[in-house]
Order: structure tokens, then sequence, then C-alpha cells
């Protein structure tokens, strides 16, 4: 249930003595980013300001991610399972997640292949506007929307090219080279891949 202001009392909160366990996602990358408890005012608090507030159990008050590190987590939307036990918190966040500085809790874990193209597409944004002799991404934005555009082109060639001759590891190659340029040619055009998704979503639906 995608949860709003109005359907806040319905989920199972007696059943779990008030207190809920929320997981909270990167809505991008699909990273598990962290684990925390809500109450009924947490969750009211963080649907009225649109950042995520849990009710901390040590402290025995409401805490705000982000309210002394300032590594806040902005709420894109938040969901219970089936059971309305349990929340799903989808966030866009503000600096590292976790108290150690690092992205995620679970830092030691492998990043799952799409959550890879999430982090991906963070650092070849990030490079916008660096100094072109820093990086080859910031020297591709360098040369403007033309110049990215052709080497799209001139991938896409060379990856059908690949696939036309059945050299499978030319083929890969030559896909991740046109999956890089596609993500700075967005980037460059100040889109990214979740236009592309809402767009596939879209379409999904007809």
């Amino acid at each position: 249930m995608k949860i709003n202001k109005d359907n806040v009392a319905k989920l199972a909160w007696q059943k779990m003595d008030n207190l809920l366990p929320c997981i909270v996602q990167n809505a991008v990358s699909g990273k598990v980013l962290m684990q925390g408890y809500m109450n009924q005012d947490a969750l009211d608090k963080t649907l009225e300001t649109g950042l995520v507030t849990f009710f901390s159990r040590s402290k025995q008050r409401l805490w705000t991610k982000g309210e002394e590190s300032g590594n806040s987590l902005n709420l894109v939307e938040i969901t219970s399972d089936c059971d309305d036990d349990s929340l799903l918190a989808l966030v866009n966040p503000v600096g590292p997640t976790c108290h150690t500085g690092t992205e995620t809790c679970w830092f030691d874990s492998e990043s799952a292949d799409l959550s890879f193209i999430g982090e991906l597409e963070q650092v070849i944004a990030s490079r916008k506007g660096a100094d072109p002799d820093s990086s080859y991404t910031a020297h591709l934005y360098s040369k403007g929307i033309k110049r990215i555009a052709q080497k799209v082109g001139e991938e896409g060639v060379e990856t059908a090219l690949a696939a036309t001759v059945k050299d499978l590891e030319e083929l890969k190659n030559e896909s991740a080279d046109l999956l890089y340029h596609l993500i700075v040619l967005l980037q460059a055009s100040d889109l990214s891949l979740s236009d592309v998704v809402g767009v596939l979503r879209a379409r999904h639906t007809k």
C-alpha cells in the first residue's frame, strides 16, 4: 500500500508494538541504504516534511536523518508490505547514509548490476563542470553536445557491427562503451536514466 496521511492509521501498529521497521532504498540505484524504525508520529512527520524521520530507540525520541550530519534522506515514496507491518522508503539521499561515512550501512556487500549502473550515473554526473584535464568524462563534457552525440553514434555502429560478426567479447565491450556515452549524453542534456525508465514504464502499461 502506498502510504499517505489518510491511511497511516490503517497500518498494523498494535501488532508491532507501535514500531514498524522501515527499509530505506535509493530511488535511483535501488541500493538498500539503512533500516530504522517508525512510530506513527515519525511516519506523520516524514510525510509532512518530506525528510525521512525515525523513532530512535536509544534516544527515545523522533530523529530526522541528517539533523546533525546534514546527510538527509529526501522522501520519494513510502509503501507498506502485504501485511502492513513493515515499510519501504524510496529516497534521494543527500551525502552518505551510514554514520561511518559510507553510502550504505551494508558497505561490505557487492552492488547488484543495476545498482552499479545507478552508481556509475552518479559518478558521471559529478564530472560535469570539472577540469577537462581531470578525467575523460570531464573532457567529453567540455566538447559539448554535438561531440558527445557523435560518440554515441559511433559506439552504436560499432556495437551493431560486433553483433553482426558474432564477436561476443567485442559486443560486450562496445555495449559498455555505448551505455557509458549514452549516460554522458543524457546528463549533458539535463536528463537521467530515470527519465528514460519513465518512458519505458509508460509504454509497459499500454
